[in-house]
């Protein structure tokens, strides 16, 4: 049974997406988080996986579309917490986040895919700032998040040779732009333009309240 999990924060202000502060308020970034969780789960919805799942921290709210299986993130640390969600989902699984709302189906299908060729054990995805977008493991592993540091520019490199080490083969997914600065938000807005997130994503920018952020970029 095929499965994607995404990893994900509830988003209340002050609590999640708090990087975007400044430029945007705490009610701003949550605003933008949660529409970002939206694109994100709509994608996963109609990727034709057997199972949905979100691994949360926090309470479920109205942005959760029905189908998707809840489990509460456990353990100390990102690292320790994605390998949990993998236990306790169980494998094949591919997880993502909620920083690449422009993800689509097709992607997603392929990387599942993927997961299933013979002869790969995971799939890893890098981002452009250094970390990756995705992991799939064909079985839950707490070894292969061992001693890999979370949220840094050698975060993909060292969950790679992490994946190598363990002997694991690993199959490659598209690089993609994660969410992390207002300035990363509104070129991710670019890419999917038609989506929920993009339109939260101008409607704060055309608040006026980020006139130098964009007076910035124009420049």
């Amino acid at each position: 049974m095929s499965a994607i999990i995404v990893i994900a924060k509830s988003p209340v202000p002050g609590r999640v997406k708090t990087r975007l502060c400044p430029p945007c308020t705490p009610r701003q970034a949550a605003d933008i988080a949660e529409a970002a969780l939206a694109d994100t789960l709509a994608a996963v919805a109609i990727s034709g996986v057997d199972r949905c799942v979100v691994a949360l921290e926090g309470a479920a709210g109205c942005w959760l579309p029905t189908g998707f299986d809840v489990v509460s993130q456990r353990g100390r640390g990102l690292a320790c917490r994605i390998a949990a969600a993998f236990e306790d989902v169980g494998g094949p699984a591919l997880l993502i986040g909620m920083d690449t709302p422009q993800i689509t189906p097709g992607v997603l299908a392929n990387a599942v895919a993927e997961l299933y060729t013979p002869r790969v054990d995971a799939v890893l995805g890098p981002a452009e700032d250094g970390g990756w977008w995705a992991l799939g493991l064909r079985k839950p592993d707490p070894a292969a998040l061992f001693g890999v540091p979370m949220s840094t520019p050698a975060t993909w490199a060292a969950q790679r040779d992490r994946l190598e080490l363990l002997e694991m083969r690993v199959g490659e997914l598209p690089r993609l732009r994660d969410v992390d600065s207002f300035d990363d938000a509104l070129a991710v807005a670019s890419l999917a333009p038609d989506g929920r997130f993009a339109a939260v994503v101008h409607a704060v920018a055309g608040a006026g309240v980020l006139a130098g952020v964009l007076a910035g970029v124009a420049g």
